[in-house]
């Protein structure tokens, strides 16, 4: 896939309204939703593991400079990251626990809210020069947005989990293309196979369509720090966090990855995984899979999810119901 910064190419309402569409006529139980409990994609995303990865794939999204820009002039999170957690996760999760007319509600919150946000860059950053126009319609980087959180999710999977199979990682990335129409993205605007993905992936690390503004490290600090919120990452995270970072972004973001943090996020992937496995399921899946497991049963969801679902996404259910 060819990577370059113009001209750029947006998602119209009718463009995104054709792509739902086809979800739509093509779901075979709308109450199972977009992927259903078969799809690699519940198997994956129910993993509470899916915080190792966080981190990283909120790094690598404010290292798109229009990503930075606009959540810095259309935002009250810069300071609050769990905020931007809640909402990120909140749509994301909709679209793929909840059923199919909540993932297709997710969908149209989504391009509205992106209709919103648009504006000037603020400072020369990588490619980007002061003053051009950025929209969060655009298709580059709403890819690059789907892309961390793809990529991030196989790694922190894999990080507690046995390593996913050629043929299962085919069958997820085909799986995504469906969350990517729901962003908005066709597939022709995607990568054809799990391959491409990773090379797509690698090629945009290093170009001069990423790159680590003042504001961005500020909000990455404060990410890794835990800012407004009683969570704190813990310093093992912060390693790992860093390990799976380019080196360039690692240095961009101000991240520290020397011999102690190394030995750190090498001891933290030897025991996570011992203690992962051994989690009781409700405290092992994230509450909206419990969720869309009850809701599969003409059930509402119990009280753990429910306080899973305030820690994934900031409310006890799913939105859109």
């Amino acid at each position: 896939m060819q990577i370059s910064a113009h001209p750029p190419a947006y998602v119209s309402r009718d463009d995104s309204e054709a792509l739902i569409a086809a979800i739509a006529r093509n779901t075979p139980d709308p109450r199972a939703g977009v992927f259903g409990p078969r799809s690699m994609t519940w198997r994956i995303h129910r993993e509470s593991a899916q915080f190792l990865g966080a981190g990283r794939a909120a790094l690598l999204q404010l290292a798109h400079p229009w990503v930075a820009t606009a959540i810095g002039q259309h935002s009250s999170v810069m300071a609050r990251p769990i905020a931007r957690f809640h909402g990120t996760f909140r749509i994301v999760f909709a679209m793929i626990f909840g059923s199919l007319d909540q993932a297709i509600t997710a969908a149209r919150q989504l391009y509205t809210v992106h209709t919103n946000i648009h504006g000037e860059m603020s400072e020369d950053v990588a490619a980007y020069r002061r003053g051009s126009v950025y929209e969060a319609n655009e298709i580059a980087a709403l890819r690059w947005v789907y892309a961390t959180l793809i990529e991030s999710a196989v790694l922190a999977y894999e990080c507690v989990m046995p390593p996913l199979a050629p043929a299962e990682l085919a069958a997820y990335f085909e799986e995504t293309k469906m969350l990517a129409a729901l962003f908005g993205l066709p597939a022709a605007e995607l990568p054809v196979d799990w391959s491409a993905f990773l090379a797509y992936c690698r090629e945009m690390e290093k170009s001069n369509l990423l790159g680590v503004s003042a504001g961005a490290r500020a909000m990455g600090q404060n990410i890794l720090h835990g800012a407004g919120t009683w969570i704190t990452p813990p310093y093992w995270y912060r390693a790992l966090t860093a390990e799976w970072l380019p080196e360039r972004f690692r240095d961009g973001f101000g991240l520290t990855f020397g011999d102690a943090e190394r030995q750190a996020a090498e001891r933290a992937k030897r025991w996570l995984p011992r203690v992962y496995c051994q989690l009781p399921h409700l405290a092992r899946f994230v509450g909206p899979w419990h969720e869309a497991q009850a809701r599969l049963k003409g059930k509402q969801s119990g009280l753990m999810a429910r306080l899973s679902n305030r820690f994934w996404i900031g409310q006890p259910v799913l939105p859109f119901r």
